[in-house]
């Protein structure tokens, strides 16, 4: 099966509920009140997912790869935000040690995704859409066996 869209993507589908996890833990009463915490971590999550579907959807391995580091940059990024909000006590260590261990393992697959990319047979090809697809579904492989 190729994947046709990025909502297809394994690190796209982690990404996707590491947000949903973000917004469940910050509709918490302690930690519903601290407005720009709250803003910061959802707009890191969601950025994360954002990159990766914007690069996908760009015509070029340098494009995507630019945007996979930025959604990598965002992963880091809910992890220090993490941390603030474990440290203030709006989550436990449970949930903390939860959203690092999400985070790590998206930029652990980002960094596969990201090393594939940049490849000597790929590097600086401009892809068609319908080359890009199967392409998708080669990194899906690699990432699933990471």
């Amino acid at each position: 099966m190729k994947a046709q869209e990025f909502e297809e993507l394994n690190v796209y589908q982690r990404a996707r509920e590491l947000t949903n996890r973000t917004y469940e833990l910050t509709r918490d009463s302690a930690f519903a009140r601290d407005f720009g915490l709250i803003d910061q971590i959802r707009r890191a999550s969601v950025s994360i997912m954002s990159n990766i579907a914007e690069g996908f959807e760009r015509g070029t391995n340098a494009e995507f790869v630019q945007f996979l580091y930025i959604a990598k940059g965002s992963a880091g990024e809910v992890r220090a935000q993490a941390s603030i909000a474990f440290d203030q006590r709006y989550i436990s260590r449970e949930d903390y040690d939860d959203l690092t261990d999400r985070c790590r393992r998206i930029s652990g697959m980002l960094n596969n995704l990201i090393a594939y990319l940049r490849q000597p047979r790929f590097a600086g090809r401009r892809t068609q859409k319908p080359q890009y697809k199967s392409l998708a579904e080669e990194l899906n492989e690699i990432l699933k066996k990471g």
